[in-house]
């Protein structure tokens, strides 16, 4: 593979890796070294990214094992506003900013609170938007575990968040 085909086929997987990254580390500049690692092992291996059915797969495999990683050897406790709601927006009432800003880090902390592999898988899915079968590569879990693991993570979020909201109004 030489820098062009590098270029068309690795780079626009830099977002998606960089979100993972970012949303796994919790710290924009940690999440950019590990871009940049990221990067570097794939350019070193440059010649056998041809017998990979997905390089951008293998990217965000690299991505979530460098993330682990890091992670096991320092632990973060920050949580990432990953919803892309504006909170500062001006259609709002102070209430309805309010009860938002509220359901907001409600929703974070169950997130944070789900254990790290329901948490990737959830984030893989529904934030990326990517298939079972491109997360079963990244993941190595069967698309079998990966269904089970993704409806565990969704019912323990909306439990906990319906759990949260009865007891305030209630």
């Amino acid at each position: 593979m030489d820098l062009q085909e590098f270029k068309i086929k690795v780079l626009p997987a830099k977002q998606k890796l960089y979100r993972l990254a970012l949303f796994l580390l919790h710290d924009k500049d940690e999440a950019e070294d590990i871009l940049q690692d990221v990067f570097l092992k794939l350019w070193t291996q440059k010649d056998k990214l041809d017998a990979y059915n997905s390089v951008e797969a293998f990217a965000m495999t690299i991505t979530k094992n460098l993330c682990l990683d890091k992670l096991k050897a320092s632990i973060r406790k920050q949580m990432v506003d990953v919803t892309g709601i504006d909170l500062s927006s001006g259609d709002m009432n102070p209430y309805q900013h309010s009860e938002l800003t509220d359901s907001m880090s409600n929703v974070q902390k169950l997130l944070a609170a789900l254990p790290e592999q329901q948490k990737l898988v959830l984030h893989l899915r529904d934030v990326e938007g990517y298939s079972f079968e491109e997360i079963e590569q990244i993941t190595s879990l069967t698309v079998n575990n990966l269904r089970v693991i993704l409806s565990r993570a969704r019912k323990s979020v909306r439990d906990g968040f319906l759990k949260l909201e009865n007891y305030e109004i209630g």
